[in-house]
């Protein structure tokens, strides 16, 4: 049997007062800071936040800090890859040249019908070879009528691929040849093949590679705006032409300063579109939610309605509404056809939210106490949904930016001149095999935007959840 318990009188003596014995684990924290506490924490979405603010500085600061127009063309450099700053030789201007004529030598190759017929000799060059001119000469074959030039940017050796065919010399004391066809800072293989006398080609050929060095004269630098005063430079000089980081499109035009401005028109529709449907989808699943009865019944029909409308239908109707023909930026029927069309997915999650929220205790004390509908709905449960409604913004945000990408690469958005990173990219396809660097760059950016977006709206619903708390 247990012993009874006996207290002494020193069991009752009070507790004295002092400093508590225990700090509490961590210091109290709204739900907002706690939230930007476990945001923080999670590394991919704080990097994502901060490739997010990057991409805002970049749209806004970025056309100011590199001030180029996005539509000036600068035919000297079309396409060209991202390199270092280029240079260009000053030489004189360009004069007419009247070629080399010959009679070939009698101890010279000589045609023979029968065969496949001797090749030129001694192809080179005429003088330096230059942007603004390769002229090439070469000793004639005996009983040639004449030669054919080509020009290719490959070897022709291994199967006879001889390119271009830039012209022919009619006669054969005609030796040489003048290219002036686009020539640019890059190799070429230029190869020169004998006619016979029934104007018909030989197997045989003769190749010569040549390198052009980017040429200028000072009047067409200064004209260009190159230089201030040609009066200062002299053929032989060097000046340096105007620098395209990622370099340019097939017009010519600067990539970076395309991407900056197409970035402004991409992260506009990708972040007002959503702010607008988002915010009528607040309206819409409020009202239904906290109403509820019949109200919310046909608000919800309405909403099942208007999910089941074809997006692309509707933006070709707000197209012709609006009176913008083929050719022309689409950008308002796109915000339009956006907000009217993408709100209901918003309200539904508002009136979910909105449901749980107002069977709360403290909204029927509210209630008790005369607080007004419009008070209980601004005061109480749309702070309460907040972070549903900042999750639902940021996945939104991505998916209007992939949308209006796709609009203008099927020509329903943003049409050229106007950049934005869609039309960017469907420019840039019709010459992804020759110069990728047209489509990869904006390709780049849509994924960079897109993946920062959405993974910054996972760490989102994972920091504003409650029930995440505790957990930890």
């Amino acid at each position: 049997m247990t012993p009874p318990l006996r207290f002494q009188p020193a069991d009752f003596e009070p507790i004295s007062a002092g400093p508590p014995t225990a700090a509490p684990s961590r210091p109290s924290l709204s739900y907002w800071q706690d939230s930007w506490r476990r945001l923080r924490r999670n590394r991919r979405a704080f990097v994502s936040l901060a490739i997010v603010a990057a991409l805002g500085v970049f749209a806004v600061a970025g056309p100011w800090i590199w001030p180029r127009d996005p539509a000036a063309q600068d035919v000297d450099q079309i396409s060209q890859a991202p390199a270092l700053p280029p240079t260009a030789a000053i030489v004189d201007p360009y004069t007419p040249w009247a070629g080399v004529t010959a009679e070939p030598p009698a101890d010279g190759p000589r045609w023979e019908p029968a065969s496949a017929g001797p090749s030129v000799t001694n192809l080179r060059l005429a003088e330096p070879a230059t942007t603004q001119a390769v002229r090439l000469v070469w000793d004639g074959v005996e009983g040639a009528a004449g030669y054919v030039v080509y020009r290719s940017v490959y070897d022709p050796a291994p199967d006879r691929a001889l390119g271009l065919p830039l012209g022919d010399t009619v006669g054969a004391a005609r030796v040489s040849y003048e290219d002036r066809l686009d020539v640019e800072e890059r190799r070429y293989w230029y190869s020169v093949v004998v006619l016979g006398e029934d104007s018909t080609e030989r197997d045989a050929y003769a190749t010569l590679v040549v390198e052009p060095v980017r040429a200028v004269s000072a009047e067409e630098a200064e004209l260009r705006g190159w230089v201030a005063d040609a009066s200062r430079i002299s053929p032989g000089d060097t000046i340096a032409l105007p620098y395209h980081p990622l370099g340019t499109d097939y017009l010519g035009r600067d990539l970076l300063a395309r991407l900056m401005h197409g970035a402004r028109v991409s992260l506009f529709i990708g972040v007002v579109a959503p702010l607008l449907y988002v915010l009528a989808g607040i309206v819409v699943g409020s009202a239904a939610g906290f109403i509820g009865g019949r109200v919310d019944q046909l608000l919800m029909r309405f909403a099942d309605f208007v999910v089941a409308l074809p997006f692309l239908l509707f933006m070709i109707l707000f197209k012709v509404a609006f009176g913008i023909g083929p050719g022309e930026s689409g950008i308002l029927p796109m915000l339009v056809a956006l907000v009217l069309l993408s709100w209901p997915a918003a309200a539904r999650l508002v009136r979910g939210q909105i449901l749980q929220v107002r069977q709360e205790a403290y909204v029927a004390a509210s209630r008790l106490l005369g607080a007004k509908t419009g008070y209980l709905v601004f005061r109480h449960m749309i702070p309460q949904t907040m972070g549903v409604i900042l999750v639902t913004l940021t996945f939104a945000v991505p998916s209007a930016i992939f949308t209006e990408a796709f609009l203008s690469f099927i020509g329903m958005g943003v049409a050229p001149p106007t950049p934005s990173w869609g039309s960017m990219a469907n420019e840039g396809i019709r010459t992804m095999l020759s110069h990728p660097h047209e489509l990869l760059f904006p390709a780049f950016a849509i994924s960079i935007a897109v993946l920062a977006f959405n993974l910054l709206g996972d760490g989102l619903r994972d920091a504003l959840d409650v029930r995440m708390r505790g957990r930890e």
